[in-house]
């Protein structure tokens, strides 16, 4: 792939997934680190007209560590869509909200995260390593001692080793007794059957996200943009190559802005599983004839932008205990090669933390 190519980098939903064969550290005990806030503007302050050496387009799970690493040799533009800092997940989607409930074809309710830090500020936090299979099949030719390396980049920062949970004690002796054997103890490996695992939940229960991971880098040349709704990519191309320059984007005001790549440069797309494809595709990257369908000139025809997406079913299997119990972050996994269980606790919730359990309306109705 030349320099000047555009690169697409995936974003896992749900859940922060890594890889490596031991635990070297894990975070200390600490508040949500905003150092990063004094790169953080709003895209309405930001000039109609900038240039850097990198765009990062999301500034989620992948976004924010991606952005880091960069800026510790180059000027890094990251547009997030979302908000900076305050949230409340108990709001409902309004338009602007953290979470934003989306519905698929076939009437499956998801959400995505609208705020900086991605899907990480609203999942329920569970830590893990991928699967080791996951590198060998994926045809990538993977720098295992680099991968080593980013893991502990990442755990000694924003991962923790949970403390003992009665709700998760009592959830671990059923994954046993059903058979979900052994027991493996704490891991971060994607070990098969029953374990305890990362959180990026600390034990006095503050959430800790992807957005730490941007102190990590040199925040002299990190400029994170919110409220910036990237609308399309910016391409310059001739008979033999196409390369991204620079992207169009508005901001809270529904001004639009310029941000453009140096020469030799990359616009990076890091605005998840269902954004980056949907911003390709609205910057004419996609099969020739569904775009000609929309009106949307093509730039390049690709069969695959947008096809092939499918997520994993998830089944709730809601408890009412007679008496109250302790509220829980999940830390015990129970894990077959063709499904993974857990459980979490909590009280009785005036309004549904949507992150965690979309509603579906019908007729006006909840």
């Amino acid at each position: 792939m030349e320099k000047s190519t555009m690169f697409v980098v995936p974003l896992v939903l749900q859940l922060f997934v890594h890889l490596q064969l031991e635990v070297h550290s894990l975070a200390a005990l600490s508040k949500h680190d905003f150092s990063h806030s004094k790169s953080v503007i709003n895209a309405s302050d930001l000039p109609l007209e900038e240039v850097y050496d990198y765009i990062v387009v999301g500034g989620g799970t992948a976004g924010c560590p991606l952005a880091a690493t960069l800026s510790s040799k180059y000027s890094v533009l990251v547009l997030e869509r979302g908000k900076g800092f305050i949230y409340n997940l108990q709001q409902e989607d309004d338009g602007e909200t953290p979470v934003q409930r989306v519905m698929s074809e076939d009437g499956i309710p998801t959400v995505r995260g609208r705020i900086l830090g991605g899907t990480s500020i609203i999942s329920a936090g569970v830590y893990a390593r991928a699967n080791i299979s996951f590198l060998s099949e994926s045809g990538v030719e993977w720098d295992i001692n680099l991968v080593n390396a980013t893991y502990e980049w990442i755990e000694d920062t924003i991962v923790y080793k949970p403390n003992a949970f009665a709700w998760q004690t009592v959830t671990q002796k059923a994954f046993l007794e059903a058979g979900v054997l052994p027991e493996n103890g704490f891991s971060l490996d994607h070990v098969p059957e029953t374990r305890i695992t990362g959180s990026t939940f600390d034990n006095s229960g503050t959430r800790h996200a992807a957005d730490e991971l941007l102190n990590k880098g040199d925040l002299d040349n990190l400029r994170v943009a919110v409220h910036a709704n990237v609308e399309k990519i910016l391409f310059s191309y001739s008979e033999s190559s196409l390369s991204a320059t620079g992207v169009i984007y508005k901001d809270s005001k529904g001004i639009a802005h310029r941000a453009y790549v140096r020469d030799q440069s990359e616009v990076i797309l890091s605005a998840g599983t269902m954004g980056t494809p949907q911003l390709l595709l609205l910057s004419g990257v996609g099969p020739e004839s569904y775009l000609s369908s929309l009106g949307i000139p093509v730039v390049l025809d690709h069969p695959y932008v947008g096809q092939f997406l499918y997520d994993n079913p998830r089944n709730f299997i809601n408890i009412l205990p007679p008496n109250a119990i302790e509220p829980s972050i999940v830390t015990v996994l129970g894990i077959r090669d063709d499904f993974w269980q857990c459980s979490i606790s909590c009280g009785l919730l005036t309004a549904p933390p949507y992150s965690l359990f979309p509603i579906l309306e019908k007729n006006g109705e909840k």
